[in-house]
């Protein structure tokens, strides 16, 4: 049982969540919300203690170090969202919803957790659905807005589209190979005409997961159209779970035709980088745009996808921790903004600094940490992303990479000038942010800072991944 201790645990406080909620009267309903946090802060802190390692249901399930650490990024992830979003669900439109809100983000995140412990196809996809229906739901959670409605909309239909490609590259996997079990169908892989038609489908599947170019164009509405804590944990939790399973799927199952996928990745990276970023510089709306710079940002993970070795899985894993900290950073800041005044286009920002220079500098440090700039984390991340590329001889690809990094600092550093050189007439005025809000943000610099100059958090990462068969 202690092998399933994450999904075991999420299981049981979502039960837990579900009682109270029972037995809570209908003007009680936001006292649901400290309990929500401690426990998934328990959770969190339960799962940095060591426990057995194994497989279940005959290796349907596995679980190594790596795969641990994998999940409680996640759970940090998802527990400064419960916190982030505390200001939000006390709002009227949501004060009898705010269970249901918890209760979908943690169903979605066993899901997670199920999809990256899987040791064959049957529970990958059993993950991957239940990790993908409960995010629709969230992304339509404000009733009264047509656009959260559409972006629940969109989110469905492309994902049952991404899921119906998935799974007829996996029918053809089965075909091929007679086994769903990843240890048995690895070995059976090859460059067979059928083979590559498989890979290609699944490929595709997994691409509108990660929001790679030219699967990324349900991204953008989505984001801007779903409540920006939903768009929040879409960017960050969702897309790091996907951008792991699909690391790992690379380097065990599909790792004899590695010469296929990293040509295809080479062209798909180019792609996402570039036009993600410039897409980014013509937004306005600060949703939309942070939809953009994760697209862009995917594109920059698959540098470590390509490195093909332990390098290359540590890099991922070392970068998709850090941008947690950095992109929540940056949406913790829009979330306070919307919240209390409403506005969510980067001209409101202009002068935020004279009324609110606290939330100012954490916006500033975060998108510093998202361009790469030292010698806050998101720099190390980059470095080491390029660094994996480098060493499999891909130089162009690390320039244009780089070049890329440029474009991607200009328009980050745009948010940075409306707030603080702009001038305006009517800047946002200054409020007081609550002690939920001050945590989260307070949680996301913490990682920022302390991750980019503690380099045995990296040496850790690279020592558990020489553990991936």
């Amino acid at each position: 049982m202690l092998i399933m201790r994450h999904e075991l645990l999420l299981v049981a406080i979502t039960v837990i969540l579900l009682l109270i909620e029972i037995f809570l009267p209908k003007d009680k309903k936001h006292k649901i919300i400290n309990p929500a946090i401690i426990l998934m802060a328990l959770v969190t802190i339960v799962g940095f203690i060591p426990v057995p390692l194994g497989v279940m249901f005959g290796g349907m399930y596995q679980t190594t170090d790596l795969l641990i650490l994998m999940k409680n990024i996640l759970n940090i992830g998802t527990l400064i969202i419960f916190i982030q979003s505390v200001g939000w669900l006390k709002k009227e439109d949501n004060k009898e919803r705010i269970s249901e809100f918890y209760i979908l983000l943690l169903s979605t995140l066993i899901g997670m957790n199920y999809m990256i412990s899987s040791g064959d196809f049957l529970m990958f996809y059993m993950g991957l659905e239940l990790a993908t229906i409960p995010i629709a739901t969230l992304a339509a959670f404000d009733r009264f807005r047509e656009k959260s409605a559409e972006a629940g909309v969109k989110l469905i239909f492309t994902s049952a589209l991404s899921s119906g490609i998935l799974l007829y590259g996996l029918s053809m996997i089965y075909g091929t190979t007679g086994s769903l079990y990843f240890n048995e169908v690895g070995p059976m892989i090859s460059a067979t005409p059928l083979q590559i038609l498989a890979f290609i489908f699944f490929f595709a599947g997994m691409a509108f997961k990660i929001s790679l170019v030219p699967f990324h164009l349900w991204t953008a509405d989505v984001y801007e159209g779903a409540p920006i804590n939903v768009t929040s944990y879409l960017s960050v939790v969702s897309k790091g779970a996907a951008a792991f399973i699909f690391t790992i799927l690379l380097f065990t199952v599909f790792h004899k035709i590695a010469a296929l996928w990293s040509d295809v990745i080479y062209v798909i990276a180019l792609l996402t980088m570039t036009l993600g970023n410039l897409f980014a510089l013509r937004q306005r709306n600060i949703k939309r745009f942070l939809a953009f710079s994760s697209i862009a940002q995917a594109g920059f993970i698959l540098l470590g996808i390509i490195g093909q070795s332990q390098l290359g899985m540590t890099t991922v894993v070392y970068f998709v921790l850090v941008y947690i900290f950095s992109n929540l950073g940056a949406f913790g800041v829009a979330t306070v903004i919307s919240n209390m005044t409403g506005k969510e286009t980067i001209d409101d920002y202009d002068g935020f600094y004279r009324t609110n220079p606290m939330l100012s500098l954490t916006m500033m440090l975060s998108l510093f940490s998202l361009a790469g700039i030292p010698p806050v984390a998101g720099f190390f991340g980059k470095f080491f992303l390029f660094a994996a590329a480098a060493k499999q001889g891909m130089y162009i690809l690390v320039f244009i990479a780089v070049l890329n990094t440029i474009i991607s600092l200009y328009y980050y550093l745009l948010v940075v000038k409306a707030m603080f050189l702009n001038k305006s007439d009517q800047p946002i005025a200054y409020f007081k942010s609550d002690v939920y809000t001050k945590i989260g943000l307070a949680l996301c610099v913490t990682g920022i800072l302390v991750i980019g100059f503690a380099s045995p958090i990296y040496e850790f990462i690279l020592n558990l991944s020489y553990g991936l068969k």
